[in-house]
């Protein structure tokens, strides 16, 4: 084992660690709350009245609802489209609370992150597999020669669309395995998985980000660093399930295992 790749990942591990349970890192999202399941335009938990209006989100807000929007004491009517900044510097919050907009597939909702909900008041880390330098191998990224777009089940039981760029082949235990993965607009690849540990010794699935590939689709898979979903850290993510094919036949025995609570 290579001392460094070894130390690389507990380094990894702890600033991810860190990330989690930041103040609005995932641990504090207490809310995803769909516009169409509005009440005449009231949120529950959401200060406000909201509607739709032409390709924005309306707001209407009093000096009771406590709304700070863009860091100043908001009265009246604001239009807002979805926040795309991280949650920390989002332009609504009340209190400690950041209220963040969200559009996904034509549908408004708000999500409410809250440093004192009870998840991160209970989070003790993330248990993980020991490193295992053998879990990081050579891959290949065949692209597809157009997009595709898949309907896969997320987390919160809604069927939705999965765009897909192509495929990431690589062999793990003398098995060549294939997994279909997005493209960021920066090129790195992302993919959801799931193996013979899911729902076992591990999370249902998990996702895998292993950069970009170089200028012949080489790049190495270091499953080392296979994520938790955000769903893992909080039940208010729509995370998407695997697509078709995406179920690995072995037993992926590094990376994130489950969420750790005290």
């Amino acid at each position: 084992m290579s001392s460094d790749a070894a130390q690389e990942w507990k380094n990894w591990h702890e600033r991810r660690v860190e990330s989690v349970s930041a103040p609005y890192g995932p641990l504090a999202l207490t809310g995803t709350h769909w516009l169409a399941d509005a009440v005449e335009g009231r949120i529950p938990a959401v200060p406000g009245a909201w509607r739709e209006e032409d390709d924005a989100l309306v707001l209407t807000a009093s000096a009771e609802d406590g709304i700070v929007l863009d860091g100043q004491p908001f009265t009246g009517e604001a239009r807002l489209t979805a926040d795309h900044a991280p949650v920390a510097a989002s332009r609504l919050a009340q209190g400690a609370r950041r209220l963040v907009v969200l559009r996904r597939e034509g549908l408004w909702a708000v999500r409410v992150w809250d440093p004192g909900a009870e998840r991160r008041r209970a989070f003790a880390g993330i248990e993980v597999f020991p490193y295992d330098p053998s879990r990081a191998v050579p891959a290949l990224f065949r692209p597809y020669g157009e997009a595709r777009t898949v309907r896969v089940a997320n987390a919160d039981g809604v069927e939705r669309g999965l765009g897909l760029g192509g495929e990431l082949v690589f062999t793990l235990d003398g098995r060549e395995h294939t997994l279909q993965v997005a493209v960021e607009d920066d090129g790195a690849l992302w993919a959801v998985f799931a193996d013979a540990t899911s729902g076992d010794s591990t999370f249902r699935f998990r996702f895998l980000r292993p950069g970009a590939p170089d200028a012949h689709g080489r790049l190495t898979v270091d499953l080392n660093r296979a994520l938790l979903p955000p769903c893992a850290f909080a039940e208010h993510f729509i995370c998407p399930f695997p697509p078709p094919g995406n179920t690995l036949g072995t037993a992926v025995t590094a990376g994130e295992r489950t969420v750790l609570t005290r």
